[in-house]
């Protein structure tokens, strides 16, 4: 659970010497790491390397001296941010801890020994600190009619320009990092392919349509939310043109972060406030969910420069409309679906495939014919071999489905573990198997990870 709170000007301070602290033992961490590897790396034996550890008392220093300030437990639950997240490295299921900066590390984990609740109805009055040395309480209002019946095992505090939020976290016994995709596999390999058809719910992502599933209809932003996001940012582009002409440091130049803050903040809540809501009757109402791999991070990548071999000149690479391309898939917020997506298929037990996402918008779902000239416009497909035609969105999920069936039933796949926690399915080479089972295809199944 996730809310705002206002604390005071007091305990506000605190907290902000708090966030402080905690990026300083965190980035400590980091150049640390750094700097043990690159000696390794130059005087060591091959194959050794530094012990990554949850140690921090080293960097408390006379040149340090403002962190016997801080709590030690809020130093301790940093180093402990920075040791989980090299153990995420080590799995394969991210990259190196990163030095944070204000924008991305202003919060602090608090656990049991620096926080205590009282509740007096949706209201929750959190006293911060510890028993010997406290230092204020904040009131947490609840969105939700139905107060919890334990208290949480610790409390996340973050700050940004749009405010202090605070964000409650329990241990519901769930292991999500603890993969059965194997177990589900072997279960859906039994059935025919008449029933695998009628469990699979698949998913296609996209810019237009940000949701399209097997269904008539899509999963999209109401005409209401869509002209409040055109008029935000209309609001945000002006007030970043008066940031350009402030004086760093000012009272204005703050005034004006703090409503582009909150602009964008709003735009941010209506857009998770969506992929809840989309994820949570896509899982209710399926058994079985296929999604598109994608991978957003090479396809918001920026074109590459283009230079004429006679003149010498730069030339024109389509970098302004590229840009405006990135912008609509981040603003779309295509990975935040697929996250929540995931812990809820995980939390509900039900398996969740990925499949490869070359040619899906090209190759139509009557006839497995693929061409780029089936797809004549954004919107509309049309097949030049069979005369199918579609919605290009709705084809797509049809052709998602299709593949996965034909991966499950598929008895040469083989599933191995590629990046992050994606497992995926691969057909073995093979001359016997069909056009669409030696096409490039690729299926994943969830593997569970750690909710918050």
């Amino acid at each position: 659970m996730k809310s705002k709170f206002h604390p005071s000007v007091q305990v506000a301070d605190i907290l902000s010497q708090w966030v402080g602290c905690a990026r300083v033992i965190y980035n400590a961490k980091c150049d640390e790491d750094k700097y043990l590897r690159t000696y390794a790396r130059k005087y060591l034996p091959v194959g050794t390397w530094p012990e990554v550890d949850k140690t921090y008392s080293q960097f408390k220093t006379d040149l340090t001296s403002w962190l016997k300030d801080c709590p030690s437990q809020i130093l301790r639950n940093s180093a402990t941010i920075w040791y989980h997240t090299y153990q995420r490295f080590f799995k394969g299921l991210g990259g190196r801890p990163k030095r944070k900066t204000r924008a991305t590390g202003s919060y602090i984990w608090l656990t049991q020994e620096l926080f205590r609740i009282r509740w007096e109805g949706r209201i929750a009055f959190v006293d911060l600190g510890t028993v010997k040395n406290p230092v204020g309480t904040i009131s947490v209002r609840l969105s939700r009619k139905r107060v919890p019946n334990q208290n949480p095992k610790s409390i996340w505090i973050k700050k940004t320009n749009a405010g202090w939020s605070i964000a409650f976290s329990y241990d519901n016994g769930i292991d999500l990092e603890e993969s059965t995709s194997q177990a589900h596999l072997n279960h859906l390999k039994t059935l025919d392919e008449s029933t695998l058809l009628s469990m699979i719910t698949p998913v296609d992502r996209g810019v237009a349509r940000p949701v399209q599933t097997d269904a008539d209809y899509p999963f999209q932003f109401s005409e209401k939310d869509k002209a409040k996001f055109k008029y935000r940012d209309k609001l945000v582009r002006r007030f970043q043109r008066q940031l350009a002409r402030q004086k760093k440091g000012s009272g204005q130049r703050k005034g004006t972060l703090a409503r582009i803050a909150k602009l964008k903040n709003k735009d941010k809540c209506v857009r998770e406030n969506f992929w809840h809501q989309t994820t949570r009757k896509i899982v209710d109402n399926s058994k079985v969910v296929v999604i598109e791999d994608l991978k957003l991070k090479n396809m918001i990548r920026r074109p590459k420069a283009k230079v004429c071999a006679i003149t010498g000149k730069w030339e024109k690479n389509g970098a302004r409309a590229k840009a405006g391309l990135n912008r609509s898939l981040l603003v779309a917020g295509l990975g935040q679906f697929e996250q929540f997506l995931f812990y809820k298929m995980a939390m509900a037990n039900k398996p969740l495939f990925r499949v490869s996402p070359h040619h899906t918008s090209q190759e139509c779902a009557n006839c497995g014919h693929t061409h780029p000239s089936n797809r004549k416009t954004q919107s509309d497909f049309e097949c030049i071999s069979c005369g199918h035609s579609d919605n290009a969105d709705h084809n797509a999920a049809l052709v998602i489905r299709k593949r996965a069936v034909n991966l499950i039933l598929n008895s040469g796949t083989e599933l191995t573990s590629t990046h992050g926690n994606v497992l995926r399915l691969r057909a073995n080479a093979n001359p016997s198997k069909t056009t669409a089972e030696k096409s490039n295809v690729a299926m994943g199944c969830s593997s569970k990870k750690k909710a918050a």
